[in-house]
């Protein structure tokens, strides 16, 4: 896909994130582009059978086209501690555009209670190997964003 063709909502972003909640709720096409290509791999059209669960994106605002970076924390007793992530798997994308995002992290890079990493300054000090869902949700508005860059396909459950 190009953000040239003519897309549903007007949205690329908007058009792409919903194909990707798509794809991993079915869980078929041969396809050229990072985000196709990924898909692709996740449903298994291009080695037989992948074994993935999660298209892991990075989105950019469009102030800026800076990369976006999400926080959030879960309960942990009396401990609150937040933590930032710039890839998130697409949990859901309603009619008007707003997607639910989990954080995703590597062991690597905050997913252990011992991580000294919690807030990378940049996609590039975040490691993509090895990503796993964090049950960490957050909720936005898909018209602030003008990219999305998805990760290679992976299991993250």
């Amino acid at each position: 896909m190009s953000c040239g063709k003519h897309y549903d909502s007007g949205s690329c972003v908007i058009d792409i994130l919903k194909d990707i909640v798509d794809a991993q709720n079915d869980v078929l096409h041969d396809c050229t582009t990072s985000c196709e290509q990924s898909i692709a791999d996740l449903l298994g059209d291009s080695n037989g059978g992948s074994g993935f669960d999660t298209v892991p994106v990075i989105l950019y605002c469009k102030d800026g086209c800076k990369p976006f970076k999400g926080y959030g924390s879960k309960r942990s007793g009396e401990r609150c501690n937040v933590k930032g992530s710039f890839f998130f798997r697409v949990k859901s994308v309603d009619d008007d555009g707003c997607a639910i995002l989990e954080l995703l992290f590597s062991d690597r890079n905050g997913d252990s209670e011992d991580s000294r990493d919690d807030d990378p300054k940049s996609p590039a000090d975040q490691s993509c190997r090895d990503l796993r869902a964090s049950g960490i949700c957050i909720t936005v508005d898909l018209k602030c964003f003008c990219h999305v860059t998805c990760l290679p396909a992976a299991s993250t459950l």
